[in-house]
């Protein structure tokens, strides 16, 4: 460990979020789903909101700290952090942000969230109305690469040719995803079950992704506490130690248009080799997986790039069996994911990691001690986090 890791010197003692929506049927504007899952979260450690001096999010998230530091009460506001990239890749970041803060003695009591309300603020990933154009987008609009699904399915079918890996992987992944869910009543697909022939049968949104290779769109909100590792001990709930983190991508790789020297990649070929690095563990100490699937090829691409496997093992690897808690090879998506619980931008997926690592998920997996989460596969910048109990310090 370097003197300027965060391994062990900061935890989550607290995560909470409101009801999950279909996107746009929030009954609440998106600044108060962001105050009531901090609320939770703060009921959830034991501790007084007016006690939290920063705030961390990411993906331009539109609640402003010092509006929610004002309507919380706060004593005073000290730090806040906004992770840059859209969509997830920052959902890991954001908490490494906010633990940074405290290792660096810039705050005290960081919350990190995420809000949204697609109702009131427009859904993520729509193409109608758009008048102007420029980035990524003036490459690709004007020959018909529109949405996410498009952009993403030509690097996943790229992966696929170069390793042959075959659409049943893809589907383990949805069906994993699907079958924790119904375990979890706070799921918006609880009580929907997803079987082989409903996958196999449902319509293609852009080759290789199926309709249930494709994240959801929500509503609501999330958000955890963290505290120096020292005062951990001092709250309600089994707390969570920051094992690792990291954050970026390779070489060019948000090159346009879609000319990345590593295409058929997640992008974490460098990342995740610094993630282990500062948590001083191996792919084989991991125990369960939290990944963000923005669509189940980024996720077969991530659990590549993190050694869980080769990119010509997939086919072996990605089996319903081997992700299924409690005792497959590597339980994921143990809450039913962004495909299954919610899209909350990939934020509900640390809850979840927490979750494991108390020891109180819905569908537990044998080995929680150490819990990954994996933030944005196929965007850039992407993120990381390795959690973990005292145990593993």
């Amino acid at each position: 460990m370097t003197p300027r890791s965060l391994r062990g010197r900061v935890a989550i003692v607290g995560i909470g979020e409101t009801p999950y929506y279909k996107h746009g049927q929030s009954p609440d504007a998106e600044f108060k789903l962001a105050l009531k899952a901090i609320i939770a979260a703060c009921a959830d450690a034991g501790i007084d909101p007016r006690d939290i001096d920063g705030f961390a999010s990411y993906s331009d998230d539109r609640s402003d700290a010092s509006r929610l530091a004002a309507a919380l009460g706060t004593h005073r506001l000290r730090s806040a952090t906004m992770q840059w990239g859209g969509g997830g890749g920052g959902c890991c970041a954001a908490v490494a942000n906010g633990a940074a803060a405290i290792a660096a003695g810039l705050a005290d009591c960081v919350v990190v969230f995420r809000a949204l309300a697609q109702g009131q603020n427009g859904r993520f990933g729509q193409v109608q109305g758009v008048d102007t154009i420029s980035g990524e987008k003036a490459y690709l609009m004007p020959y018909g690469v529109l949405s996410p699904p498009q952009r993403f399915a030509m690097r996943v079918q790229r992966f696929m040719h170069e390793h042959g890996v075959r659409q049943e992987a893809m589907r383990a992944i949805a069906m994993a995803s699907y079958h924790h869910a119904q375990a979890n009543p706070r799921a918006v697909m609880h009580g929907k079950q997803l079987d082989a022939a409903t996958y196999d049968a449902s319509r293609w949104i852009c080759e290789p992704f199926h309709l249930y290779d494709c994240c959801m769109e929500n509503d609501g909100a999330a958000a955890i506490v963290l505290v120096a590792a020292e005062r951990a001990k001092d709250f309600a709930c089994k707390p969570a130690y920051l094992l690792g983190a990291a954050t970026g991508s390779g070489y060019r790789a948000g090159a346009i248009p879609h000319n990345a020297p590593d295409y058929a990649s997640a992008s974490f070929t460098t990342v995740a080799p610094e993630l282990y690095a500062m948590a001083g563990i191996t792919p084989a100490d991991v125990g369960v997986v939290q990944s963000y699937e923005n669509f189940t090829g980024g996720v077969a691409m991530a659990l590549a790039e993190h050694g869980f496997f080769r990119p010509d093992e997939a086919n072996e690897f990605l089996t319903l069996d081997n992700l299924l808690a409690p005792a497959g090879r590597l339980p994921l998506n143990t809450s039913g994911g962004n495909l299954a619980e919610c899209y909350m931008h990939g934020f509900e997926l640390v809850l979840e990691a927490v979750r494991q690592v108390r020891g109180t998920s819905t569908s537990q997996a044998r080995r929680s001690d150490v819990a990954l989460v994996i933030g944005g596969p196929m965007v850039t910048p992407v993120s990381d986090l390795l959690l973990a109990s005292e145990n593993v310090l």
